[in-house]
């Protein structure tokens, strides 16, 4: 088929591996980044590299026509304060260099806390978190490179994940990962609040959709989402459908995240986030729906895929 060159930087990260299947699609010339990239398919090259190094992005760019920028760095604000900005300077600086398009995949945390219940791309940036601060910034250095000129880009945006091979969702901390060991399922803050999860097969098809969407550039994209979003305790309902054990939910409090932060470093990262579980969150991908044909995978079937793909009865 051939194809263009189209590079994943963070290519083992939890989109890394379904977005380099949904890229055989369209090329098959496809690079994968990280300090230990495995192959997804038979014809990937591989690439490693130190992306926290900017030659070795710059080296990782080089020959590019596409590059999606997928790195996950620990979920610890030191080393996002640290790492993102310079990531995503060198990112945009090999771009604009090699004349490669950037896709960069982005999350919600930079919202205003009142666009919660209802985000869409025009939302405003305004994060009531130090890690949203981090978001906001890296956030602004794509669209002024896609404003100025000097780089084709855009921000593919995604609500909390669930989906198969996702060891580090919430979902899977405290809900499946119970389920699994016969205890009841967790949720945090409040369980009767809707909460919007995007699909990650979805997220991948979609990413690899819009980066070989000549049109799709210089602009923000929400990526597909199932409009019927679930409370707490009804996603809770449909893993315990398909996996069984011990029904309801045990919800976790704003003072036991703070007292487990004590003993587990990455519950002591996760108050500052909590308004996002205490009110609806709701993600609307309607201008994606608008735009695209594409069918987006309902919450059940979700749940019956992610769960077949490796959770196993108590």
């Amino acid at each position: 088929m051939g194809g263009k060159r189209q590079t994943i930087l963070g290519a083992n990260g939890t989109i890394g591996a379904p977005l380099a299947r949904e890229l055989k699609a369209y090329t098959d010339t496809i690079r994968l980044v990280s300090r230990n990239p495995r192959k997804v398919n038979d014809s990937d090259e591989l690439f490693p590299a130190d992306l926290s190094q900017p030659e070795q992005v710059e080296k990782a760019v080089a020959g590019s026509d596409i590059v999606y920028l997928l790195v996950g760095f620990d979920y610890n604000l030191k080393v996002w304060r640290e790492r993102w900005p310079k990531l995503m300077r060198a990112t945009l600086d090999a771009c604009a260099r090699h004349k490669a398009k950037l896709v960069f995949f982005d999350n919600v945390y930079m919202y205003s806390k009142d666009a919660i219940p209802h985000m869409t791309e025009a939302s405003p940036p305004d994060p009531p978190s130090k890690k949203g601060a981090v978001r906001r910034e890296i956030a602004e250095m794509v669209m002024q490179a896609a404003k100025s000129g000097s780089v084709q880009a855009m921000i593919a945006r995604s609500a909390d994940f669930y989906g198969p091979d996702n060891a580090k969702s919430l979902l899977t901390e405290v809900v499946s990962n119970n389920l699994k060991k016969g205890k009841k399922a967790n949720w945090v803050m409040d369980a009767d609040k809707k909460h919007s999860f995007t699909f990650t097969p979805d997220a991948a098809k979609a990413t690899a959709l819009l980066g070989n969407t000549e049109d799709a550039y210089n602009q923000v994209w929400h990526l597909p989402t199932d409009p019927n979003a679930l409370t707490g305790r009804e996603m809770v309902a449909l893993f315990v459908k398909e996996m069984g054990g011990p029904a309801g939910v045990s919800v976790l409090p704003m003072w036991l995240l703070k007292v487990l932060g004590l003993f587990m470093p990455i519950m002591r990262e996760m108050p500052e986030m909590m308004y996002q579980y205490d009110r609806d969150y709701l993600f609307d991908s309607g201008k994606f729906d608008k735009r695209f044909s594409f069918r987006t995978t309902p919450y059940a079937q979700g749940v019956k895929l992610t769960v077949a793909a490796g959770a196993t009865k108590p």
